[in-house]
């Protein structure tokens, strides 16, 4: 294997030094030099990039005067659906910036896979954009700055969140850190099962559902076009991550031991649990449509469903989707959005499976 100074790509060039093969490409601990793109080894992680690129949106290409007259009307919303719309805005407008600086600070740097981390910049650059969303509702609507962005801090049940992801991240992005060690390989595990599996795989949809249920209403039509902007984005943000731990395990199969296996089956238990608090703190009396006893049964479906995408035997007993038609909002084919506001052409995407 072409060895190197170390696996940033910015070490002493080795003059002379043999060219990569695709054998000696890895996802982790690989000193292949992660310069060379070429030639690739997981196609899956360059398909997901040109995807990602295909599906480009800027929430400013969206209109917002819809939903800025009824969120003026005294009458237009009803004062829980105005409660839930403020915390899931709360909730989402400090997330995709938890989630960019767990990229950015962690995984990148423990990733030794050119094609995965030309990805991963894509991701980070969505990130920025989901980001500029919520700050984008937040002034179209004359929401308090203060109170949305620090909602993370102020609100029990955000907090609660943010928190346990948290964990998982804080020693990676220690300088000191590396992986190469079945203790530290395992640990970087655990940081991809908590952030695209959890935080982007179950967290966030609670949180969609709600929206798009209101956008199903005529109400918000704003706002939930561009959540179904950011669902396309995420769905292919957790396939990226789960067809990353699944290749992790193939090159790596003693990491998945079955102790190992128990302890990720207990963090979905747990975040789905935290979930479900979520979801009563929202909507503690319900809106049209959507309450929080069929968020906690879909928690209970998506858990599940993650379960069974790392092979893992599920945590509850079988769930049915009370939303069926969140599929709608998966599909990335050539269409007109189903709010019908303007066309919008998804290309590779088109591929992908609703998850």
């Amino acid at each position: 294997m072409t060895t190197t100074t170390d696996a940033t790509g910015l070490g002493a060039i080795e003059r002379g030094g043999a060219r990569v093969s695709v054998d000696d490409k890895a996802m982790i601990n690989c000193r292949a030099d992660v310069n060379q793109l070429l030639p690739l080894k997981y196609h899956w992680a360059w398909e997901k990039y040109l995807a990602g690129c295909s599906n480009h949106w800027m929430p400013t290409e969206v209109s917002m005067q819809a939903d800025i007259a009824l969120w003026r009307s005294p009458n237009g919303l009803t004062d829980d659906e105005r409660l839930m719309i403020k915390r899931n805005l709360g909730f989402f407008a400090t997330s995709e910036s938890l989630v960019a600086n767990n990229i950015v600070l962690a995984v990148y740097r423990h990733l030794t896979n050119p094609e995965c981390r030309q990805y991963l910049l894509r991701q980070a650059f969505e990130e920025a954009v989901h980001t500029h969303t919520f700050q984008y509702v937040c002034e179209s609507l004359g929401l308090d700055e203060g109170e949305l962005f620090n909602m993370y801090r102020e609100v029990p049940s955000i907090t609660d969140k943010a928190a346990w992801a948290l964990d998982y991240t804080q020693h990676l992005e220690n300088p000191e850190f590396s992986t190469g060690t079945p203790e530290r390989d395992q640990a970087f595990l655990r940081d991809l099962v908590a952030f695209y599996v959890i935080f982007e795989g179950m967290w966030f949809y609670t949180g969609f559902a709600q929206i798009l249920s209101l956008g199903r209403q005529n109400k918000m039509v704003g706002i939930a076009e561009q959540y179904q902007y950011i669902l396309r984005d995420e769905s292919i943000h957790l396939n990226f991550g789960i067809d990353t731990i699944n290749q992790i395990k193939i090159e790596n199969p003693h990491l998945w031991s079955a102790e190992f296996q128990a302890e990720v089956r207990t963090m979905l238990k747990d975040a789905c649990d935290l979930e479900v608090a979520y979801g009563r703190n929202t909507m503690p009396r319900g809106i049209l449509g959507i309450n929080a006893e069929l968020c906690e049964q879909y928690m209970h479906f998506i858990t599940n469903r993650r379960c069974a995408q790392l092979g893992l035997e599920p945590v509850f007993g079988p769930a049915e989707n009370p939303f069926p038609w969140m599929s709608e909002a998966m599909d990335l084919k050539k269409e007109k959005n189903f709010f019908e506001t303007r066309v919008i052409e998804y290309q590779t995407g088109g591929s992908l499976e609703w998850d």
